[in-house]
């Protein structure tokens, strides 16, 4: 296990001088006095609380860097020279008909109505961050013919702009959020679906009912905490009347725009920046359930919820609530992960590390499982960005888990295929990508595949950030094709966790999964003798 440096990290632009540094604090081993920095103590000296977040904030995404005693990667998966599982009844499998292409990588959640997905992964919460908002038409379009569900984060309505209430304080216009879902919805392809999240100042703002009734949307997701890492933030602001507005509007805002302090400061030039955050949730179970009768009673077909890297009693509280209310999909979040607006000392040290979280998840479903309670269809999330990792969870989960959400690796395609589309029309494409061409028709490897999709007519309209999406799903499709192939599972229900070996006896403590010396010992010994 690496040792971290609390007191310097790239997400904060901080580093320190000295070689040798104490590693509790992260500080210089030897701090001199006249050092031009830059540590974080260094520039907190000066920048204070700024420090707190990664930066530049808007322009980047930012996920924890600690590394914990296990992870996904004390996982391996099994190989197999026999069989062929989940192969369409009537199939035989042989040589000709158990060949990877022939794997089938759709997935379904939901309690009733279920919802298909092409690929069994889903967008993170694309909520009121900048980033989410500058490159939408992207991340939709790209999701909607990728044939994905796409979750539509928290605050998108709160946050607005051009936002209008009523004299209850209830929404009834918020164009951000007529956009987002409208295209999605533009290119949808049949597989997949748009589901918004609400959080407390989104309930009562009313965005449920905006949503419903305006747009249709059949699904709606809970959130209990995790924006910001459970602390509510996502954004910042850069001007006080928009911080004035957005405390106007039930937020809490930070430093206190209504404070002559900070007035004074801001005008001064010192404080360029304001944070938005949102308030903490309060569960109990008698008003969960409540909450859900009342989704329902709205005329939403699923309900979903999505936690965060909680303590093994919050993990309970939704699985076992979740079951009783019969709820459609349950995401549970594990650390490290991020946004681009978390505290990062929080996404470097709060919560529950993924695998533990996620083998915890498994004990107690089938904990309910085995008395006979139905548990609702899961997705593991928490720092997934290939298709190793994306069989591992579906392994480790099974039979409960459907899929998993992947947070900034499903982001980045977009952002790279904008950038292309800039590159192209300054002609200052990067060798990195000119070594493949110099137009999209070149460089795109699946820009062909999306135009089949949407037309040629249609295909003007298509940002280049969406066909990069695309093109990484189409690569977690066919990778997770050859992986499931070489574990003889030809669609996904076929996959258990025998499928997965531990390479540490602490992994298998951990999870349950067999120690890799001793996963199918007892056939081998058979065979032996």
């Amino acid at each position: 296990m690496n040792l971290q440096r609390p007191n310097a990290d790239d997400a904060t632009r901080s580093v320190n001088r000295s070689r040798s540094v104490a590693p509790m604090s992260g500080i210089c081993s030897r701090c001199l006095d006249g050092c031009t920095g830059n540590c974080e103590v260094f520039r907190a000296t000066f920048r204070g609380r700024e420090l707190i977040y990664p930066g530049p904030f808007g322009d980047i995404t930012a996920g924890g860097d600690k590394e914990y005693p296990i992870d996904y990667s004390h996982l391996n998966i099994q190989g197999y020279a026999l069989g062929a599982n989940g192969l369409p009844s009537g199939v035989e499998g042989n040589s000709d008909t158990a060949i990877f292409p022939a794997v089938n990588t759709e997935t379904a959640y939901g309690w009733g109505i279920k919802v298909k997905m092409k690929l069994p992964a889903f967008t993170g919460a694309l909520g009121s961050t900048e980033i989410a908002r500058k490159n939408w038409e992207h991340f939709a379009i790209g999701a909607a013919i990728s044939g994905v569900t796409l979750v539509c984060g928290e605050n998108v309505c709160g946050i607005d702009p051009k936002l209008e209430l009523n004299a209850k304080g209830k929404v009834t216009l918020a164009p951000d959020m007529d956009r987002r879902i409208e295209t999605y919805r533009r290119y949808h392809q049949g597989y997949g679906e748009i589901l918004v999240q609400m959080n407390v100042e989104d309930t009562r703002l009313g965005v449920a009912e905006y949503v419903n009734k305006k747009h249709g949307l059949e699904t709606i997701e809970l959130k209990w905490g995790q924006g910001a890492k459970c602390i509510g933030g996502e954004i910042k602001v850069d001007s006080l009347t928009r911080a004035q507005e957005l405390q106007k509007r039930g937020y809490i805002v930070t430093p206190d725009p209504s404070s002559p302090v900070t007035q004074a400061a801001y005008k001064d030039g010192a404080l360029k920046e304001f944070e938005r955050h949102s308030r903490l949730g309060f569960i109990d179970e008698e008003s969960f359930h409540a909450e859900i009768k009342r989704l329902r009673s709205l005329g939403f077909k699923r309900i979903t919820l999505k936690t965060g890297a909680y303590s093994l009693r919050e993990l309970a509280m939704a699985i076992k609530w979740g079951a009783d209310a019969k709820i459609d999909l349950l995401t549970i979040d594990g650390a490290s992960g991020g946004t681009g607006m978390s505290p990062w000392r929080m996404m470097e040290e709060w919560g529950i590390p993924s695998l533990y979280l996620h083998a915890a998840a498994y004990e107690f479903s089938k904990k309910l499982a085995d008395r006979g309670q139905r548990v609702p269809d899961i997705a593991f999330a928490g720092g997934f960005s290939s298709e190793d990792g994306i069989f591992k969870a579906l392994a480790l989960g099974s039979p409960f888990v459907k899929a998993v959400c992947i947070g900034r690796a499903m982001m980045i395609p977009g952002m790279v295929g904008k950038n292309i589309a800039n590159w192209i029309k300054e002609g200052k494409l990067p060798n990195t990508v000119s070594q493949f061409g110099s137009s999209p028709e070149e460089i795109f490897i699946n820009y062909e595949d999306v135009m089949d999709i949407v037309g040629a007519d249609e295909m003007k309209n298509i940002p280049l950030g969406a066909v990069g999406i695309y093109s990484y799903c189409e690569k977690l499709r066919t990778g997770l094709q050859q992986i499931m192939a070489g574990a003889r599972c030809f669609s996904l229900p076929a996959i258990t966790r025998r499928e997965l070996m531990s390479l540490t006896e602490e992994c298998t403590r951990v999870t349950g999964i067999p120690y890799l010396m001793e996963a199918y010992r007892e056939e081998a010994m058979k065979i032996l003798g």
